[in-house]
């Protein structure tokens, strides 16, 4: 039996070539729309059991153009929320095969300022990464500060539902009008106004090769009613995204052209979803998003839909997903990439992602065990530490342990994504996909 480790290597070679050459990236500064392009290579065929429209298969290999380098999809894009991955430095991303990384326009905004970065030269050059960047519009703040829900695939929400509902011990701090969104700052309380100029604006300033447009997040516990208003106040500010980024693309000429992605939103309803996915196509986006909260038994089904209604030559990036079978789901409905805080949240709580599952790293049997993480990782944690000593940083609360923690999950899902690639260029992704699941959740593991 096969794994991620030992599938198609030739070709595994020639991706992790392509990755491992961004010291050559352009300097081009032109902001020519040109500068950005999406490729498709191999397409996953049709079969019965497809969740597209005649039994498709969205899911590809491609390549993403943007003016600091290429990105080979599908692939993986670690999280760097205030321009840093936390315990990490860039070159160590860059070593472990990440090929872009995204920041929060929302918490870079609140700290440093986008006037910083902007001065800086941009948000890759503030943080000291040479590769391409995505920011998030803020949106999903509007979600977490409004109703104190996290994002999540499994929510239970039989039951529950309501247009003012907040999580226990929660006080709300973001209020939607059809304007925008006026929160108080979870630093200091200070009132702040965000709509989708203002977003542009922020984004435009941070420079990211890729920024989404400013949406709506929605709950699973919305009603229908306001699932339905909200997807139409999404596309009414998609429209404004549009019309602002454009004008300081053309305002800003002396700066590298930023992709601008719209978001898709609508819940687990299929026909929101395909309106929505309409609008966002009858506008002149780069790419698209697919956001919002959804239902785990629905990822790959959501995927498919906004896929039925959506233009092919425009990326397609699944916002906030990092299971394992999510990732499965995901590329196989049409993800090209994916991001989650999730890789190193976990690293530094303890949990690790191994081709046999998640456990937990903390646990009293490994303060012995001098073992890698996991004996065929050439990560540089797994090369070079042992379990009982990543254990042992770990609870003393050591940064180091974050650190090795957090690089040994980052290039999990890295080189699974970029195993996922060399399987659909080989034309096995179907037996990879069931090897690797029935690996990974052998003896009933999470993530």
């Amino acid at each position: 039996m096969g794994n991620y480790y030992d599938i198609a290597p030739e070709l595994l070679y020639k991706a992790f070539a392509k990755v491992e050459n961004m010291s050559a990236i352009s300097t081009d500064k032109s902001n020519d729309p040109r500068t950005f392009s999406f490729e498709s290579n191999t397409c996953l065929p049709s079969q019965a059991s497809g969740l597209g429209r005649d039994g498709r298969r969205y899911g590809r290999t491609g390549t993403i153009h943007t003016p600091h380098g290429d990105i080979h999809t599908p692939a993986f894009i670690p999280v760097a929320t205030q321009a840093a991955m936390k315990a990490v430095l860039p070159e160590q991303m860059k070593d472990l095969g990440a090929q872009a990384l995204l920041s929060n326009a929302f918490h870079l905004f609140e700290r440093p300022g986008e006037e910083v970065l902007d001065q800086a030269g941009g948000l890759g050059k503030f943080m000291g990464w040479r590769g391409p960047t995505f920011t998030d519009s803020g949106g999903f703040q509007v979600l977490s500060l409004g109703a104190g829900f996290k994002k999540t695939l499994a929510m239970d929400i039989s039951g529950m539902k309501s247009d003012d509902v907040i999580a226990e011990g929660k006080e709300r701090l973001a209020f939607v009008d059809e304007d925008g969104v006026t929160f108080k700052s979870p630093l200091n309380g200070s009132e702040h106004r965000f709509s989708a100029e203002i977003s542009m604006g922020i984004q435009h300033k941070i420079g990211a090769d890729i920024m989404f447009a400013f949406d709506e997040l929605t709950t699973l516990m919305n009603t229908r009613g306001y699932q339905e208003r909200s997807v139409e106040r999404t596309f009414r500010w998609a429209k404004r995204c549009v019309i602002e980024h454009q004008r300081l693309t053309a305002e800003r000429s002396n700066k590298p052209y930023q992709a601008l992605y719209g978001v898709v939103q609508g819940a687990n309803y299929e026909d929101l979803r395909r309106k929505a996915a309409r609008q966002i196509a009858s506008l002149d986006f780069d790419g698209v998003g697919i956001g919002g909260a959804i239902e785990k038994r629905l990822l790959g089904q959501t995927c498919a839909w906004i896929c039925d209604e959506m233009p092919e030559d425009r990326p397609r990036h699944v916002l906030g997903i990092a299971a394992v079978d999510d990732i499965f789901a995901g590329v196989e409905n049409g993800g090209d990439t994916f991001d989650c805080v999730s890789p190193a949240r976990c690293g530094r709580n303890g949990a690790v992602f191994t081709r046999d599952g998640r456990w937990n790293i903390k646990r009293t049997q490994f303060r012995t065990d001098y073992r890698p993480i996991e004996e065929d990782c050439n990560c540089y944690a797994c090369q070079h530490y042992s379990r009982a000593y990543i254990c042992h940083l770990l609870h003393a609360h050591e940064l180091n342990g974050y650190t090795l923690a957090t690089i040994h999950n980052e290039r999990f899902f890295v080189r699974l994504l970029d195993e996922i690639r060399a399987a659909i260029d080989a034309d096995r992704f179907d037996e990879y996909k069931q090897e690797t699941l029935k690996r990974f959740y052998a003896n009933g593991s999470k993530g």
